[in-house]
């Protein structure tokens, strides 16, 4: 049984597993790329990574770690498990499994991992110490849990202007689902680590702009997101609406703000 938060969660990501692979969304591979890409896995490690998504880290650490290795990915939205499942079939990774499950209760021993991977995930709980130390438990000494987070300003200047649409047809909607928004800077994310009893932590901003073809692939990104989340409690109509004047407003914009902030600690 999943409690509202993740059942939020569970909902929003399934709906947008529909355009969570687009190419206008291409900062999910980026940013989980280049998570994993900083850990400098070596051969043989275990990994686990949850929330998972559709494989964003977890299928580049299955490439890191070789086929002496394993990557467990989690996640509670099951179309995007679906998705990873399908991509690490279509890419020959046998050393990576996906589970549905919730990050907070995963079920596995104390010191299970090498490294404990959460990408864009750790805001989604309401008690995000008591998550971060429940990842810190399965890390083995000399293994690493890494967060990655948004930096300030995700998704602008599409995001605000997403907002402003919404308020003109369901105020009581504005930022009602953006829990992103609480954790953006490096010293944000060094304090969680703190206070979460885990020492040594480091964190760091990149800077990263997502391209858009065309203003029509800023909606793509909106369905793709958590903000998806927002438009699947409007009415087809106020929908509608909020797209016309949600695209109305970006202009000829081209590119999304998408830095993250990358941390990681090292379990003595």
């Amino acid at each position: 049984m999943l409690d509202q938060a993740a059942e939020r969660a569970r909902r929003t990501y399934d709906a947008a597993a529909d355009h969570y692979d687009g190419p206008a969304l291409a900062f999910w591979s980026h940013a989980g790329t280049r998570t994993v890409e900083r850990l400098r896995l070596p051969a043989g490690a275990a990994v686990l990574d949850a929330p998972c998504g559709t494989g964003a880290s977890a299928l580049p650490a299955a490439r890191a770690v070789g086929p002496g290795g394993s990557v467990v990915g989690a996640d509670v939205a099951d179309e995007m498990l679906a998705l990873a499942r399908a991509k690490a079939h279509r890419a020959g990774l046998g050393n990576v499994q996906f589970r549905s499950g919730d990050m907070r209760a995963l079920g596995f021993p104390d010191e299970s991992f090498d490294a404990v991977v959460s990408v864009f995930g750790i805001f989604f709980v309401p008690d995000m110490p008591a998550l971060a130390a429940e990842l810190w438990r399965m890390v083995r000494p000399g293994g690493v849990l890494a967060v990655t987070t948004w930096g300030p300003d995700v998704l602008e200047p599409g995001a605000g202007a997403f907002w402003s649409a919404v308020e003109t047809e369901r105020p009581d909607l504005v930022r009602g689902f953006n829990p992103w928004d609480e954790l953006t800077s490096p010293e944000q994310l060094l304090r969680l680590y703190e206070s979460a009893g885990i020492p040594g932590a480091r964190a760091e901003l990149e800077e990263h702009e997502q391209p858009l073809d065309s203003p029509e692939e800023w909606w793509d990104v909106v369905l793709g997101t958590g903000l998806r989340g927002t438009v699947d409690q409007l009415d087809s109509e106020q929908a509608a609406r909020v797209r016309y004047a949600n695209l109305a407003a970006i202009g000829d914009v081209r590119a999304v703000h998408t830095a993250a902030v990358y941390g990681a600690a090292v379990k003595a």
